[in-house]
């Protein structure tokens, strides 16, 4: 499965770099729960929630539908 939300997340990633971002895969576990590392401009972003929730957990479920939620550390 980590290969798989990785993948995902390489679908994202030009997106949040455009913006001077990127986010790193920190944990796939067992229970479905995808951390990640939001890096550069997302770090501090005040919009970074959002980014999490519409754009990276909805991407990450829909290309693996193991994920059950992805939580930023």
């Amino acid at each position: 499965m980590q290969e798989r939300v990785q993948a995902a997340l390489d679908l994202i990633r030009p997106a949040l770099q455009a913006d001077g971002g990127d986010v790193e895969l920190v944990e796939v576990g067992e229970d479905g729960v995808v951390k990640v590392k939001l890096v550069g401009a997302c770090r501090g972003c005040p919009m970074s929630q959002l980014t999490l929730a519409n754009g990276v957990e909805r991407v990450l479920k829909e290309q693996v539908p193991e994920v059950v939620r992805v939580e930023a550390v």
